[in-house]
């Protein structure tokens, strides 16, 4: 077989997958997994991708390089075949005969693999969904995870006019964050994005033929421009770099893709109507972002970056909306005789004359007697103009769009013309309702400190008085959002989520706040005061700080204007650092039940936003799934959450996969509010209400043993590249809020997730729930808390993917490299004590053994991100030891190449 890195005659990764589906050694929680067999077109994919990344190494390095790769690689896959032989020790001994240059070059070769087995991993997934479409029948759904099957289940309990009300209620509000947990530069990114549009080029000539070797030829240079683009960025990327870079998931992908998710879903409602009637669906999903707005703890969000940032999305959503009634327009080449306009669109047209005379004699001369394509194409003038800031044409808001839009289709409608009404028009109008024209609401956050110090530096100076810099910051911030209200209406900026709230004086202050900016209570721009609720204690006091709350004046106005729509923010990240996972995910839970109740005893109607990772240790895991395990009430179809990083690329990169996510999550939150979803959930909280409480109580005790033990900042920072990672220039936020770590208080959630997850430890993810478990001693009673309690068989789940990712042999490493035995066996039995209570409760023999997909990702990756570990602790050694001063930076740049190779891996970051 061949190798992927020379094209000899060795074994592909994926090859080495199925060899070991023969009876192996055992390797203890670990080799089940090895049973699964990998798809065909899966392992054509790699093993290309293998080869031509062999054939780049030996043109670059020569076969040198590839036989230290190869040797490597050999141990590493030897090593995880047989844990009890010396393998692994070898391997060791082999990095360590590394000089730093090679060392460097082969971390560089796993790291551009992963690269390409990511690529063709996902590519996979496409072709996998592709095919499901094409055998779909929409008329026999069964009960699985597509929108569609859950309004037909909603509809089977609740009735079908009553499962129609509800979809046209139906929330769903992605909230897109630039926490720096993206590790791999754009130019990288875009190379990888090359390689996966040849790879799905391959899937068309297959057969062979000139255009496969033309395809080889393209993917054997972008695979080599891959190798040779330097993995590290020169500099930290901006805030409004971040922005652009999210921007462009927007213009790939989002901007197609919610349209067409609305229009999959009305063909289905409407049946063989479709297209010719009034659409169904309302547009749902409404995007936020955090990029340019979030302040807390990043001083490089201004207020001046906060209006750039907001000049930026509208200019792309303009630029979309434009191209968009452009085509629209192409389309609608109907002749007036036979498609007449209405009187309404006579009197649009003369409107849009009177704005420019010049402008409608070439429109009218470009289509001549097709007055609905006349008037569309003067309407992409003026999105033009609206771009361009031209005051005589611009639109003053979307709404004004809209309303010229639905003219044109009721014309259309009354002339008969019922296909062109509902087809490419409608689905501009669903653009437009989607997006406005600052296409993701800008949403504010700061810390409540913050504002405390604040106000009184203006109580003590005065509002004109010499104030502190940052004060001035604080009132220029509020200033800004009135700006892009005024640009681009209340949606584009109005909520302002308080960090740390633990009183409501939080609230209160940004109220304040803004009226000492404004120099008034009744020249204030529109402003929601989101509480963000991230201990644990500010989790316990949540219900009482919003009872008081009600009592603000500036809340009851609020409540009045908007119908009484109260939104609370919950923060996974602290209150997980805080207690550990496993009690960070009751208290969340037992708070959403609390403040849900608290919003029906007020009649507030209620969105609960989550401030969700990726990683498990900050809330990660699938959503579709943790919004049906949520409290009776808390959901009732409203379901925002943030999604950043790695995590916005790897669910809206691809536009079908996107399609995916977005459906699975839409159809959680409707099934939510299913009788038989909520009845399940509210009496599995009753029935297993004391197992939590015991859960909680031993997982907390067993967590803060570990982290308030003495020293433990200090010895994590030294076990883990906790310090590295602070260095990578991955994000415009900085990783602390202090200059060292003496409290875990002072680090945020990201490096403290990400730090775990390199060490190849990952106990931000579990840690405390084996000794819950063991606590509890009661299988029987486990197991039927993960058969008829979502939450815990959601905790169950995760915590094995989590461990999965581990290795004991890797972790016990880095643990000694910190000097301090006491805390590295707390670890390693900690982490054996959950494993085995994991595999007893779900019945396995190994981790991810009935999870076949995930269970294949993890194992063909393992032994390579094994290699790419025994390289970074090599590094870490020196650094720690301080052997090699002289080679400091040498050291220092391995350890963050092996960094951004272990996080593409292990596919997980922060």
């Amino acid at each position: 077989m061949l190798t992927p890195w020379t094209g000899s005659t060795d074994e592909t990764p994926v090859a080495y997958l199925v060899r070991v589906t023969a009876p192996l050694p055992p390797r203890e929680n670990q080799r089940g997994i090895a049973r699964h067999e990998v798809p065909e077109p899966l392992r054509n994919d790699v093993r290309v991708l293998g080869e031509f990344l062999g054939r780049v190494l030996r043109e670059s390095g020569g076969d040198g390089l590839l036989e230290d790769v190869e040797r490597l690689r050999e141990l590493a896959i030897a090593a995880h075949d047989d844990p009890e032989s010396d393998a692994l020790v070898r391997a060791e001994e082999l990095v360590a005969g590394f000089t730093l240059e090679r060392a460097e070059q082969v971390a560089r070769a796993f790291t551009c693999y992963f690269h390409l087995a990511n690529t063709a991993e996902e590519y996979h997934r496409v072709r996998v969904l592709r095919e499901r479409e094409a055998h779909v029948d929409p008329h026999t759904l069964t009960a699985d995870d597509s929108l569609p099957a859950a309004v037909a289940q909603l509809a089977s309990e609740v009735g079908e006019e009553e499962a129609r009300r509800r979809l046209r209620e139906v929330e769903f509000r992605p909230v897109l964050t630039a926490h720096p947990t993206e590790a791999r530069r754009r130019a990288v990114s875009r190379s990888i994005r090359r390689i996966a549009e040849l790879v799905a080029e391959r899937d068309i000539l297959s057969t062979g033929g000139v255009s496969l070797a033309e395809n080889d030829r393209r993917l054997l240079a972008e695979i080599d421009t891959l190798w040779r683009t330097a993995p590290l960025r020169q500099s930290k990327p901006t805030v409004l770099d971040e922005v652009r870079t999210v921007l462009s998931v927007f213009e790939s992908t989002l901007a197609d893709v919610l349209p067409a998710v609305y229009r999959r879903l009305d063909d289905w409602l409407l049946d063989g109507d479709a297209g010719t009637t009034p659409p169904v669906v309302r547009p749902f999903a409404r995007l936020g972002s955090w990029i340019g707005g979030d302040r807390d703890g990043n001083p490089n969000v201004t207020a001046e970056i906060t209006r750039a940032a907001a000049q930026l999305a509208s200019e792309q959503v303009l630029l979309e909306l434009e191209r968009s009634a452009v085509r629209t327009a192409a389309g609608l080449t109907l002749d007036g005789v036979g498609t007449p306009a209405s009187s309404e669109l006579n009197a649009l047209w003369q409107r849009e004359r009177s704005l420019s005379e010049s402008i409608a004699s070439r429109v009218a001369a470009e289509s001549p007697n097709e007055p609905h394509r006349r008037a569309l194409l003067f309407v992409v003038e003026r999105l033009a103009a609206t771009r361009s800031r031209n005051a005589d044409l611009a639109y003053g808001s979307s709404g004004e769009l809209e309303a010229d839009l639905l003219v044109v289709q009721r014309s259309l409608v009354d002339a008969g013309a019922t296909r062109q009404a509902f087809g490419d028009l409608q689905r501009l109008l669903w653009q437009v309702q989607t997006f406005g024209f600052h296409l993701a609401e800008l949403e504010l956050r700061q810390h409540s400190q913050v504002h405390e110090s604040a106000l009184a530096d203006i109580a003590a100076k005065g509002i004109d008085g010499d104030l502190e810099p940052r004060t001035v910051e604080v009132l220029d911030t509020f200033r800004t959002i009135g700006t892009v209200q005024k640009r681009f209406g209340p949606d584009a900026a109005r909520r302002y989520i308080v960090s740390f709230t633990q009183k409501a004086e939080h609230l209160a202050a940004v109220y304040e706040l803004a009226e000492l900016a404004y120099g008034g209570a009744e020249n204030v721009p529109v402003i929601d005061a989101v509480p963000l609720f991230e201990t644990f204690a500010d989790l316990q006091a949540s219900v009482g700080i919003l009872e008081q709350a009600l009592e603000l004046p500036q809340v009851r106005k609020r409540l009045a204007e908007n119908g009484r729509r109260v939104e609370v923010m919950l923060g996974y990240s602290d209150s997980s650092k805080d207690v550990g996972p496993l009690s960070a995910t009751l208290a969340l839970d037992d708070a959403q039940r609390r403040i849900a109740q608290w919003a029906r005893d007020n009649d507030i109607q209620l969105t609960l936003f989550h401030g969700r990772g990726g990683a498990l240790g900050r809330g990660g895991g699938p959503a579709n799934r943790a919004v049906l395990a949520q409290p009776p009430g808390s959901v009732d179809g409203r379901f925002k959450l943030t999604e950043q990083g790695e995590v916005i690329f790897a669910r809206y990169g691809d536009p079908h996969i996107a399609a995916r996510h977005i459906e699975q999550v839409v159809a959680a939150t409707l099934l939510q509010g299913a009788p038989s979803v909520e009845e399940r959930n509210a009496e599995a909280a009753e029935r297993f209400r004391s197992l939590a409480d015991r859960l909680d109580a031993s997982s907390r005790a067993h967590f803060h043993e570990l982290v308030r033990a003495e020293g433990f900042p200090q010895w994590f920072a030294q076990v883990t590249p906790l310090e590295e990672i602070g260095l990578l220039p991955i994000g415009s936020r900085p990783a602390r809020r202090g200059l060292s770590v003496s409290s875990l208080d002072d680090l945020r959630a990201i490096p403290w997730v990400f730090s775990w997850s390199q060490a190849r430890i990952n106990l931000a993810g579990w840690y405390g729930l084996g000794t819950a478990l063991e606590a509890v001693d009661d299988l029987d009673e486990l197991r039927s808390a993960y058969e008829r309690w979502p939450l815990f068989a959601t905790i169950i789940d995760n915590v094995e993917m989590s461990l999965a990712k581990t290795d004991e042999r890797i972790a016990a490493r880095y643990l000694a490299l910190g000097d301090r035995e006491d805390l590295a066996q707390l670890v390693l039995d900690e982490m054996a004590r959950t494993r085995r209570w994991v595999l007893a409760i779900t019945d396995s023999d190994a981790m991810l053994s009935r999870r076949r997909i995930l269970g294949r990702a993890v194992q063909l990756r393992s032994p390579y991100v094994d290699a790419l570990s025994l390289l970074q602790l090599r590094a870490l050694r020196g650094l720690r030891t301080g052997d090699a001063p002289e080679r400091a930076e040498d050291l220092q740049r391995l350890l963050l190449l092996s960094v951004n190779g272990v996080a593409a891996g292990v596919q997980n970051t922060g």
